[in-house]
């Protein structure tokens, strides 16, 4: 397994490669999340809306692996937008993992998905999630803070307006949908990006372009893809249940040639995901 962390703007350090559990259903979250850190991860990534914190805290502890050597992400849900039921979330996902503290806690997304991309952009609504999160922070609950799908005035709004910037954005990046203008403008602010669903939410599994360049590197389209978005030197964030795929997907140890990763850059593939 490629071993690489990258540095937040605090200086915490944040293992590369994490283990995404969205839709992994409870009942198999804690034996998926043991066989990921059985296979190398040390970065695991929930959420409130995924619903299974409890069951990811579980399999945690029963890896055999000391918590602080564990890196955990989760998220206060979409719908929270305010202070009070912000706060009362952070505690219920402490309550719900039990293991201690939580290691980056995100914002979600900044608006309600049902209402996301709509025209009410909930500014005032993130600053005061926000304020809960910045407490939690200074507290020691929390080790880092940052946001999950925030545009460049998203973002701006809590970098002009709060007290600590953003230590990282967690956003839709992959081969087909690389958003470079705000990439860029994370890097520019000491704002580390991570690319969740470097598989396109599986749309390049059936790509003829992709399943061609990995041929070329003699690897899976999953790791080509999520190799693409490392060298982009952003966090990467695959999923998988079966112990095969879990395994096949830290075996990264490639390099994808700079001509071929400007071609993936310039993919297009902005079709609905589902």
């Amino acid at each position: 397994m490629l071993k690489k962390d990258y540095k937040l703007h605090n200086g915490n350090l944040i293992p590369a490669l994490a283990y995404g559990t969205w839709l992994i259903k409870s009942d198999i979250a804690p034996e998926c999340v043991k066989n990921a850190i059985e296979a190398g991860y040390r970065h695991i990534d929930t959420a409130q809306a995924y619903r299974n914190e409890k069951a990811v805290g579980e399999g945690i502890r029963n890896s055999g692996v000391k918590r602080e050597d564990i890196f955990v992400t989760t998220k206060v849900d979409a719908n929270i937008k305010s202070y009070k039921k912000a706060k009362d979330s952070i505690t219920k996902s402490l309550e719900k993992l039990n293991i201690g503290y939580i290691d980056l806690l995100l914002i979600h997304c900044p608006q309600p998905w049902i209402l996301y991309g709509g025209p009410k952009k909930y500014y005032k609504e993130n600053r005061m999630v926000w304020k809960a999160m910045e407490e939690a922070y200074k507290e020691g609950k929390v080790k880092a803070i940052g946001v999950s799908n925030f545009g460049i005035k998203d973002l701006e709004n809590i970098i002009n307006n709060c007290e600590i910037k953003p230590m990282a954005n967690q956003i839709l990046c992959y081969a087909g949908d690389t958003p470079l203008e705000l990439i860029n403008y994370c890097k520019e602010h000491e704002i580390l990006v991570e690319s969740y669903s470097p598989l396109g939410h599986g749309k390049a599994l059936k790509n003829k372009k992709l399943i061609e360049m990995a041929k070329k590197y003699n690897v899976s389209v999953s790791q080509l893809c999520i190799k693409y978005t490392l060298q982009l030197d952003t966090i990467s964030i695959p999923k998988a249940t079966s112990k095969e795929h879990i395994i096949e997907n830290t075996k990264l140890d490639f390099v994808i040639s700079d001509e071929d990763i400007e071609l993936l850059k310039k993919m297009k593939d902005r079709k609905p995901l589902i």
